[in-house]
């Protein structure tokens, strides 16, 4: 423990506090010293500082990526073969797209269907939506069907409508 008594310092902080008392400092010097050095030395922003905005815009992304991916499957799911499934009415493959006859369940219980090329009336196809004039009613549209074993049609594939 420091057992001088602080008189002794007293006579040299007291030329010190005098000293500093005859400087006279201009107004807003201290404000002007720490904006040139905010200038000249901006904060430095870290790599470390940028992720957890980029984690969020990757994660949003990918959910966005696979609503999109599940959206698409339900579009273009089609009948199951074990039945499982409602499925869709319609189903597309690169002859074109089957228009239900029958149920789906219907469908999908048939053991062994059978496909069968035919010559259908345009008059008895105006109900499913096939263009239907004066002109061209007596003429008639080929089509592929799905039968059943008893022979009664399931589904219905136009080939060629003109």
């Amino acid at each position: 423990m420091d057992t001088r008594k602080t008189t002794d310092r007293d006579p040299l902080f007291d030329a010190l506090r005098a000293e500093v008392g005859c400087l006279d400092t201009p107004r807003g010097v201290e404000k002007a010293l720490l904006q040139a050095f905010a200038r000249q030395h901006p904060p430095r922003r870290r790599w470390y500082h940028g992720l957890p905005g980029r984690r969020w815009t990757l994660a949003g992304g990918l959910a966005g990526l696979a609503a999109g991916a599940l959206a698409l499957a339900f579009a273009l799911r089609t009948p199951d073969a074990d039945g499982g499934g409602a499925g869709t009415l319609a189903a597309r493959d690169d002859s074109g797209p089957f228009i239900a006859l029958e149920s789906a369940e219907r469908i999908a219980a048939e053991p062994a269907p059978r496909m069968v090329a035919a010559d259908v009336p345009r008059a008895s196809l105006a109900a499913l939506g096939v263009p239907l004039t004066p002109e061209n009613a007596g003429d008639s549209v080929r089509a592929e069907m799905l039968v059943a074993a008893d022979g009664q049609p399931l589904a219905l594939r136009l080939s060629s409508i003109e």
